[in-house]
């Protein structure tokens, strides 16, 4: 079998063998595709130019919506663009550059999805010393932590991946590069550094998830201790959606791997990679926006702005001969 310095491209697990089924997955992934860069744009864009959505819950949701715009489009563009020449092939550095940003964007929002339960629980329980605990200077801080934190988790883990010897061939059993999957070409004897990492992401991950928890339940006992109805509506109103985004995307993810190896198969690992690759950046959005009245008055602003300039353009415009 070929070792690592032999291996100048992967072979990625095409989405279905007939040539009809692979433009229609073209399609409908392009279609998922636009409505995640369309939902998350207009949130950003909304977040950016509205000025009473300039607070530390909504300057952490457009840091949300860019890291779900830079989730999907590392893993679609390339899995598209498979479907749409009938090829799998991806090269050494562009799996390598796939897994790096993959891991990237996936681990800075899962760390600030727990910056934003922090949030909430400042909102909610203390609200006396949000302003204070919750300044310009701390969110920005925060956020920074969490990019900065995901960029180098991801430095290290696909270092640590793609220094390891493969001689299992370069045949990847998914539609994109991931890390499970990379390993399981990498030569037997080789794995106790990357056993080691593992132990070390699933401990971090584990105290992020317990903070979060803790966050939830001190949040929900502070709102069942309030006692006018309207505040218990719109402390909920804030931190359901939240709940619902960290809740979808932690199923998902740690479903796809942590799930028992009797119910592994590639056809499975296919479905599940889709879901929590594409389903949490294309609903996050719509989760945000549906109960939020701000949120949705911002975004139909931007949305009439937009189609304002476009009627408005001189290219629109019929003038008389």
């Amino acid at each position: 079998m070929p070792n690592s310095s032999s291996i100048n491209e992967f072979l990625l697990l095409p989405l279905a063998d007939m040539r009809q089924l692979q433009l229609l997955h073209f399609w409908l992934l392009l279609g998922i595709y636009l409505a995640a860069l369309l939902g998350n744009g207009l949130i950003s864009t909304a977040v950016a130019c509205d000025q009473r959505l300039h607070t530390p819950m909504y300057f952490f949701l457009l840091n949300l919506a860019l890291l779900d715009l830079g989730c999907i489009s590392t893993t679609l563009p390339k899995a598209m663009a498979n479907a749409l020449w009938d090829t799998r092939a991806i090269s050494y550095a562009g799996c390598a550059a796939q897994i790096f940003f993959f891991l990237f964007f996936l681990s800075a929002e899962y760390f600030l999805l727990t910056i934003m339960s922090y949030d909430r629980y400042v909102a909610i329980c203390k609200p006396l010393h949000y302003g204070t605990l919750m300044d310009s200077s701390t969110c920005v801080t925060m956020a920074a932590a969490a990019w900065g934190t995901g960029f180098l988790y991801s430095l290290m883990h696909t270092a640590s991946t793609f220094s390891l010897p493969l001689c299992r061939g370069n045949v990847v059993n998914q539609f994109f590069c991931e890390i499970p999957q990379i390993l399981k070409l990498s030569c037997p004897e080789s794995n106790l550094r990357e056993v080691v990492l593992v132990i070390f992401s699933a401990s971090l991950a584990s105290g992020c998830f317990v903070f979060i928890v803790a966050s939830y339940v001190q949040i929900f006992m502070a709102v069942l201790r309030m006692p006018s109805e309207h505040g218990r509506h719109k402390a909920f109103s804030t931190c359901l959606p939240h709940l619902a985004v960290v809740s979808m995307f932690l199923s998902t993810v740690f479903y796809a791997y942590l799930k028992p190896f009797s119910l592994s198969s590639p056809s499975m690992d296919l479905i599940l990679a889709l879901v929590y690759t594409v389903v949490p950046p294309t609903l996050n959005p719509l989760i945000y926006s549906m109960r939020n009245r701000e949120v949705k008055d911002a975004v139909r602003k931007v949305m009439t702005r937009c189609v304002s300039k476009a009627v408005n353009c001189p290219c629109f415009q019929i003038h008389d001969m």
